[in-house]
Order: C-alpha cells, then sequence, then structure tokens
C-alpha cells in the first residue's frame, strides 16, 4: 500500500485537506454503482453506493444501498430485495425528496424469454429510512388504477395485438405526479401510422378530474397536432402547439392557466425554421448522450437547441427565451460559421478539420440570459479506425444570443473513448461557472504519460485554469467526481486489494 499512500500525499500537496470515506468498508456486498444526487435546485445533496449480494430467489435479487451527504457522512443504508433483471441501479432525487433507484443496467439473459420483464424503480423515504416499489399510476376509462407487477414482453405485446385487433388502435396513456400538486396525464389513440384524440388531463391529489385540454381531435396522416409542455410552475403550463401538414408546420406558445385548463395566452412562434422548433424540447449529442438544454429563472425560461435546416442537418445553435411576465417569445440563431476566425476552418455542419466537428458536451445558463456552450472536436470510429477527440471550445453567449468569446481548450487526441469532458456545477448561486476535464499528456522532462486533471473557472467573466496530475502508480486508478461546491471529490481505488476510497478536496480558486 506504500505507493497509494505516497498518492495521497501527492495529491493533499495540490489539494487543501478534505473529508474522506472508504466505499469497500460501508457493506459486504459487491460495489456495484456510485453516483451524485442532486435536489430539484440542482444543488448537491450527496452520493449513492450500491452494493450486491446476489441471487436470493427466483426472480429477486438482493443490494444493499449506502447514502452519503455531500460532507461523505454516512446517513442511510439497507439491505433490499430488486428484480432479478437489474443488475444496477442509478439514484437521483424527486421533487418530494425522495431518492429513485432506476434500473440502469438490465440483464436480459438471466431468465428465458418468455419469462424476462422489466425491473421496477425503487423508492427510498429518507424520513424513515424505508424502501418499496415506487409506484406508478395508469389511467384508462376515466379511472386510475395502480400499476401492476412487471409483464413479460411477451404478455404485454399479445394485449396490445388483442385491442388493436378490436378497436383498430392502441389506447395510450402516460400519468404524472407533479410538484404544483396532484397529477397531469397525457392520452391519445394510437393507429400506427398517425395519432388522434389527445387530451391533457389534469387532476387533483385526490385522482379527480378538474379538467382537461382536447386537440388533434381528427388527427390523421396528413393533418394532426402535437403538443410539446415545455415548462409548468403553480400559474401556467407552458407548451409548444405544433400543427402538421404534408407541405408545413407551424408552431404556437400556447399558455394554460394550471387551475381551469383554460388558453390565456397563444401565439405563432417565428424566427427559427420548423425543424428546428419541431427538435427544440431535446438535445442529443452524437457521442455524449442527452444534454440538459434548458434553465427556469424567476423571470424567464431559456431553452437551447440546435438550427436545423430542411435536409435535418444541424447549422448551429439556437435558443428561445420565454418572458414568464409577458411571455414574449424571443428567438436567435448562431450559425457555426460565424465562430470564425476562432475556430479555424469549421464549416456550415460544424465539421472543422480532418472528419472532426464540434459536439456538444454540457451547457451553461446564466441568471442574465447568457449562455455557455462547451463542444469537443469529435470524430466519430470507423470501419478500421478509432473513434477520436482532441480539443474543447467554449461558446459563450451575452444575454441576447450573440458571441461574446470562443475559447479553445488544446489537448492531446484521444482514441477509444467518447469525451474528456467530465462534469461540472454552478458557483456563486448560479452566477459562475466551474468545468472539468483530462488530458493523457506527456511530461516535458520524464517523457511518460500521465492523466492531468484541468479545472477551468468562469468568474466575472473571466476563465482561469488550473492543472493537477492525477494518474495513480500500477493498479491503482483516480476518478475525479463532482463534489460540493468549492471541493472536488476523487475517487482512488484498486481491485486487487478491494480498496475503494473517495476523498473531498478543496479546489484553490
Amino acid at each position: 500500500m506504500k505507493k497509494l499512500y505516497f498518492l495521497f500525499f501527492f495529491i493533499s500537496q495540490i489539494f487543501a485537506f478534505g473529508q474522506s470515506q472508504n466505499l469497500a468498508a460501508l457493506a459486504q456486498g459487491e460495489y456495484v454503482a456510485f453516483n451524485a444526487l442532486f435536489d430539484q435546485k440542482e444543488n448537491l445533496f450527496g452520493y449513492f453506493t450500491l452494493y450486491s449480494y446476489g441471487k436470493s430467489g427466483d426472480k429477486t435479487k438482493k443490494f444493499e444501498y449506502v447514502i452519503l451527504d455531500k460532507n461523505l457522512n454516512p446517513i442511510a443504508n439497507k439491505e433490499f430485495e430488486g428484480d432479478i433483471t437489474a443488475n444496477r441501479y442509478f439514484a437521483y432525487m424527486d421533487f418530494n425528496g425522495k431518492i429513485i433507484l432506476k434500473p440502469s443496467e438490465i440483464d436480459y439473459y438471466v431468465l428465458k424469454n418468455k419469462d424476462f420483464f422489466i425491473p421496477r424503480s425503487k423508492e427510498i423515504s429518507l424520513q424513515d429510512n424505508t424502501i418499496t416499489n415506487k409506484l406508478y399510476y395508469d389511467y384508462k376509462d376515466g379511472a386510475f388504477a395502480e400499476m401492476a407487477e412487471p409483464k413479460s414482453y411477451k404478455a404485454d405485446q399479445k394485449e396490445e395485438r388483442a385491442e388493436k385487433k378490436e378497436k383498430g388502435y392502441n389506447y395510450v396513456s402516460y400519468v404524472s405526479e407533479i410538484k404544483e400538486g396532484g397529477f397531469v396525464a397525457l392520452e391519445f389513440n394510437n393507429y400506427g401510422n398517425y395519432i388522434n384524440n389527445n387530451n391533457l388531463i389534469k387532476f387533483n391529489e385526490k385522482q379527480k378530474e378538474i379538467w382537461r385540454y382536447q386537440y388533434n381531435t381528427s388527427g390523421n396522416k396528413k393533418v394532426n397536432e402535437s403538443l410539446t409542455i415545455l415548462d409548468k410552475d403553480e400559474n401556467y403550463i407552458y407548451t409548444l402547439l405544433q400543427n402538421n401538414d404534408k407541405k408545413n408546420k407551424t408552431f404556437q406558445l400556447l399558455i394554460l392557466d394550471m387551475k381551469t385548463g383554460k388558453e390565456v395566452y397563444k401565439q405563432p412562434v417565428t424566427g427559427l425554421t420548423p425543424n428546428t422548433l419541431d427538435a427544440i424540447n431535446s438535445f442529443n449529442t452524437y457521442s455524449f448522450g442527452k444534454i440538459d438544454n434548458n434553465k427556469t429563472f424567476d423571470d424567464k425560461i431559456v431553452i437551447l437547441g440546435r438550427t436545423y435546416n430542411d435536409d435535418m442537418r444541424a447549422t448551429g445553435f439556437s435558443r428561445m427565451m420565454i418572458d414568464k411576465k409577458t411571455f414574449a417569445v424571443d428567438t436567435k440563431e448562431i450559425p457555426y460559421e460565424s465562430l470564425k476566425p476562432s475556430v479555424k476552418n469549421i464549416d456550415a455542419y460544424g465539421y472543422v478539420e480532418m472528419g472532426y466537428f464540434l459536439d456538444p458536451r454540457d451547457a451553461y445558463f446564466m441568471k442574465d440570459g447568457s449562455i455557455g456552450i462547451l463542444m469537443e472536436k469529435y470524430k466519430p470510429e470507423g470501419q478500421y479506425s478509432a473513434p477520436k477527440t482532441t480539443d474543447l471550445v467554449y461558446l459563450f453567449t451575452d444575454k441576447d444570443f450573440k458571441v461574446s468569446e470562443v475559447k479553445i481548450f488544446e489537448k492531446e487526441k484521444t482514441k477509444w473513448a467518447n469525451s474528456d469532458y467530465l462534469f461540472s456545477q454552478y458557483l456563486n448561486d448560479g452566477e459562475d461557472v466551474v468545468f472539468f476535464y483530462r488530458d493523457f499528456q506527456k511530461d516535458a522532462v520524464t517523457r511518460q504519460k500521465n492523466w492531468n486533471l484541468y479545472i477551468n473557472t468562469l468568474i466575472g467573466g473571466k476563465f482561469n485554469q488550473e492543472m493537477v496530475p492525477i494518474s495513480a502508480k500500477d493498479d491503482f486508478l483516480v476518478y475525479p467526481y463532482v463534489g460540493k461546491e468549492g471541493y472536488i471529490l476523487l475517487r482512488e481505488m484498486n481491485e486487487k486489494e478491494k480498496f475503494n476510497k473517495i476523498r473531498l478536496e478543496r479546489l484553490n480558486y
């Protein structure tokens, strides 16, 4: 263990002393998962750790969770039975302050095909440290019902085929509990090639219908409507109503009264292409998954999307901002080519050089309406080549979505990895931001390659960067994680020696 102790000593010379915890000693089971927990205001609450004890029954598996607060103090732990088709869970905190465990890795081979079922989510109440199956609701024929035991895929498909044969369509509904109180349901008839008879329904806490908003009542293959919920609060539901026909798409900002369901505002949204508005509520990257692309403030809703042309090719970025007092909508665009000359050789579709293009990694929304967009030069794998990444590119706009600065963070080429970006967090009550990435660099003196951690702050409109070596020796690995504001969490581990330690260290800014 001398080499690991040396690593701790070395890292401690760079960071101030912080709290630590040995994950290997928190439970007897096999460690399988670890992730950060955030509250509804995106503040770090703590950490979730999961351990597995293996099969406990024909359809069950035994696990244990340990929850730590943001200072790494254990605050709850319990053994529980999960579905055998779940290998691990990802944890998040809902608006009621409960911890939801969502299956994040499913075992499709542990049961025969006819017996396979999707594992259920779990719900932890921190008030009394109890864990139960998360309760979901089904809504059909005007009535609520608790979701039944998981059905096999084969049985579920059989029921859908029987309904389609009898009615000519499948009735579909989705029910969600909302923080404003009660429930909201979306229902429609699915004919396969089109849907119609859509309803947005509001229920109170006792599941009694309060109101319903009908749309797309006669939708067909040629003409139909769709409704996207952009945001909601205790007063209003903000939606984007889309009207489609074969020739064009038009959009309206539709705002409904939360208490009555009546229209309080309905006006066309213009200034962006139809394909851009069609996809404005989602932001998927090529290699990094989905990015959180919106943020609500007291006075506005800000949504970031891609700009798409008629061929559905991305040509830059778009912003839609809704004033919560006047309901006025402001739309703006930033074409990729406007990033010249900061990003050399960039073309209209975000390609830069030698097959690399700018793939977004994160977005940061400031209180004044300005936005930061972090991208990475990425080249997908080919038939005989590995995926590669190089420099990071940070685009920072002003409150009017005009480019204020484009900063390039040069780094070495990384192969067989989709990204070197790690994570970020807001600072100073959302006024500033810090983001972290790694780089595998060659030492100028020893000529050896090691991983370095780069800590980048944007405070008061000014960038600052600090580099910290994080490579360990031999079989020891170091993983950075998000920590409480002003800190970083480092996880040092060695599988052979069953060493798995996390450590909070103060950042020097």
